[in-house]
């Protein structure tokens, strides 16, 4: 029943994601402990996503195979797309959740914010600005396309904006643990909306 609160224990997912230059297994559960175990074949990517899990209290497995002789893009993406699947099934209708976080992460030298709003109007905004073009063999523009990819594929309204700094890893970092941060505070039951939307529409 749609008025019902949602169960805790349900709020998991599993996505597989198969195409010509991917393939992608994701596993979500939104009330974890942040206990991560990912392969996704680039070591810089690997660290991001099990710090997005870690500081957002999820657990997460993230299998992904890519055609990595060609370049990172495709991967890159597709992760960003199957996990922001995963959200949208583990969270259905958003119905239960507070919908809106925000976070600031400082880093050293650096400090991002970044707000989400679970909406299911998807959108991103993004002001984060690089100073070199890879970080070891990553290249920095597909920060940009894994956060784009996710945002659209959860149904989520994100803004991420690096307010200051200078190191790149950290840059990028910040950024990761924002948006978990964030996600961590509008996936939360909100008692008060009685398991619906929290939307005068009744439906988000």
């Amino acid at each position: 029943m749609t008025d019902a609160p949602p169960d805790p224990r349900s709020r998991t997912a599993e996505v597989v994601r198969e195409t010509r230059e991917t393939r992608i297994r994701v596993k979500l559960d939104v009330d974890g402990t942040g206990v991560c175990r990912i392969r996704t074949g680039i070591g810089f990517y690997d660290h991001m996503l099990d710090s997005f899990g870690r500081h957002g209290g999820f657990d997460l497995e993230i299998e992904a195979s890519g055609d990595l002789h060609i370049d990172m893009h495709h991967t890159v993406e597709d992760v960003g797309i199957v996990l922001g699947q995963a959200f949208a099934q583990a969270l259905p209708g958003f119905r239960g959740v507070r919908r809106f976080g925000h976070a600031y992460v400082p880093m050293d030298e650096t400090l991002t914010r970044c707000a989400v709003d679970l909406c299911n109007r998807p959108y991103l905004i993004w002001r984060v600005q690089f100073t070199r073009d890879k970080l070891g063999d990553f290249d920095t523009e597909l920060f940009r396309e894994f956060h784009q990819a996710f945002a659209m594929n959860a149904g989520a309204c994100v803004h991420l904006e690096t307010l200051y700094g200078e190191n790149n890893h950290h840059i990028a970092e910040s950024g990761f643990k924002a948006l978990a941060r964030a996600l961590r505070t509008a996936v939360e039951i909100d008692p008060k909306t009685a398991g619906q939307a929290a939307s005068t529409k009744g439906v988000l």
